[in-house]
């Protein structure tokens, strides 16, 4: 057979699979949801900055310093305090209705003009993750400042013996919607190529259209290409799409660096998570099955890539053994090009990395696809 007519049955054979798809109204949702609905909700679940939190106050001095200090909690960092009793703290804490409890002592506004160092309690409940961890810094900051004002009539001090400038690089806000979308984006890449050539495959083989395939003229190459440049056709426009409407639209999120150049990386790497779906196809008997197996491999992919938590903080050995996976270098490629802005001099080596990765999953996959359609045979 000629290279057209290989050429010509990789192409239908890709049709097909995008028929199928079509077909498939439970998978249509899947793609729908995680290139749109998803990204928002990563781009936004996570609170940006300290909102609406609630805070008890206990004020026992019942002075001008005191008082000064509860007007200065308000709305959007806090709602408006509420004025409980010391005995009420600890009951409002564990029903959950305050993340903070200040206390004020009393004697505080004389103890404070007197040159003493009075303390204030400050109660938190720590299983409110988000707030807790820089509720403790924002409250800290506005007594200190109040304190400060009250006893010199002025927030201006001393300048300090030197001036530490701080410019936060690539997300000067500090937006967690710059990173929880964009990385979304590159998750849910590797996890929909994986499931949809894993289905696929194992669909043929509940319908019983792989032993139509068998009795036609084609190679098991042809078969696993076509199943390969379909599925990733798909994932690589929900890609786009998602990146260009969601991202640069709707969270208004900036991409510093070039959009086609990612795709071109996200071509790339489905070559190699495609490949990877297709192996775990064969693996598995059923969709069940599948799903499992599913688990134990997209779960570390996208925990130890880097994406999640920086590779320089795991143990070496997790840092070496996961060279091995594409995950690794597609994520340091995207946040190369998407948030510094790279150019393709300084992603060719993660694009090098990823091609050689994709080509030896490509061939383990295809030899385990031909084993197992000449078994069925």
């Amino acid at each position: 057979m000629d290279r057209a007519a290989k050429t010509a049955n990789i192409y239908r054979l890709g049709i097909k699979e995008l028929r199928s798809l079509w077909r498939d109204p439970m998978m249509m949702i899947l793609i729908i949801y995680a290139f749109s609905f998803s990204i928002y909700v990563s781009g936004t679940a996570m609170p940006e900055t300290l909102h609406k939190a609630p805070i008890a106050i206990t004020d026992e001095d019942q002075s001008q310093l005191s008082r000064r200090i509860v007007s200065a909690f308000y709305p959007p960092h806090f709602v408006s305090p509420a004025m409980v009793g010391l005995d009420e703290v600890d009951r409002g804490m564990d029903a959950g209705h305050f993340t903070f409890a200040l206390d004020i002592p009393p004697g505080f506004q004389r103890d404070v003009l007197a040159g003493h160092r009075p303390t204030i309690q400050l109660n938190v409940d720590a299983t409110r993750m988000s707030q807790a961890f820089s509720g403790g810094g924002y409250i800290q900051q506005i007594v200190q400042a109040e304190v400060a004002e009250f006893t010199r009539g002025t927030r201006a001090g001393p300048p300090p013996p030197i001036e530490l400038a701080v410019r936060q690089r690539f997300n000067p806000t500090l937006a967690q919607s710059w990173f929880g979308s964009l990385m979304a984006i590159i998750n849910n890449v590797t996890m929909l190529s994986i499931i949809l050539t894993g289905a696929a495959l194992i669909r043929e083989r509940e319908h019983g259209t792989i032993e139509h395939l068998l009795v036609m003229p084609i190679t098991p190459f042809e078969i696993m290409a076509g199943k390969v440049w379909a599925m990733s056709l798909v994932v690589l426009m929900a890609c786009a799409f998602a990146l260009k409407i969601v991202v640069e639209g709707v969270l208004a999120v900036p991409v510093e660096g070039s959009a086609l150049l990612f795709l071109a990386g996200a071509g790339l790497h489905l070559f190699a998570t495609t490949s990877m779906g297709i192996f775990m196809g064969t693996i598995a008997r059923s969709m069940p099955q599948f799903g499992l197996l599913l688990m134990l491999v997209l779960l570390p992919l996208q925990m130890l890539s880097g994406g999640a938590t920086p590779r320089e903080s795991m143990p070496e050995f997790v840092q070496t053994v996961m060279l091995a996976a594409p995950t690794t270098h597609f994520v340091k490629m995207a946040q190369a090009i998407l948030y510094r802005g790279a150019g393709f001099d300084v992603v060719w080596p993660q694009f090098l990395a990823i091609a050689a990765i994709g080509a030896a999953f490509f061939i383990v996959a295809l030899r385990r696809f031909g084993q197992t359609i000449t078994t069925m045979a």
